[in-house]
């Protein structure tokens, strides 16, 4: 009769296969929850257990504060109001479903922050410099608007409210300086 392995190579055999696989699928699950990202512009109403403000004005931090603590689920970052004093992170104990909202940005534990990136609207940027002209307006969208009507203007950056201000703020400039990450604004370049 042929013998392919005594007990105990055929046991550390075992195990060690067992190892190599459990490792496979630990590692499998890091890179599936490495793909959940927060979501800009929407809020997780409910489920609060903590808010805290968040003096950088930085989603991010919010979104550390949630992996920190163990009770924590899921989280919102408010940024600062003309009624508000700052910015402010709700920690939630459960994970409310999403509602759209410029209030916020919001993730589940695990998530990072990812801020909507494209060729005419940048996230969580400021382009410091060049400006010739500042203007009260309501929304990133109207900055954008108000550059693209002024053949001055090549670039554009709005401050939320309470990033420069009480209220938001529209910096038009006739340079396009470059971009650097800054939360609580938002830039574009339009010529």
């Amino acid at each position: 009769m042929l013998r392919i392995c005594d007990f105990r190579s055929c046991f550390r055999a075992f195990r060690a296969f067992s190892l190599i696989l459990s490792t496979l699928l630990v590692g499998l699950s890091v890179i599936s929850v490495g793909l959940a990202h927060a979501q800009s512009n929407f809020d997780r109403p409910g489920s609060d257990y903590l808010h805290t403000p968040v003096p950088s004005g930085d989603p991010a931090d919010c979104a550390l504060q949630c992996e920190r603590d163990r009770r924590c689920r899921a989280w919102s970052f408010n940024y600062p109001t003309v009624s508000a004093d700052g910015a402010v992170c709700w920690l939630k104990n459960a994970v409310p479903a999403r509602v759209h909202s410029d209030c916020c940005v919001s993730g589940v534990r695990g998530a990072g922050v990812i801020e909507q990136r494209n060729s005419a609207i940048e996230g969580e940027t400021d382009r410091l410099g060049g400006d010739y002209r500042s203007i009260d307006v309501g929304h990133d969208e109207a900055c954008k608007a108000a550059c693209e009507a002024d053949n001055k203007c090549r670039a554009w950056t709005f401050a939320r409210p309470g990033y420069v201000g009480k209220s938001a703020r529209c910096f038009l400039k006739d340079h396009v300086k470059p971009p650097r990450r800054k939360p609580g604004f938002i830039s574009g370049v339009v010529r």
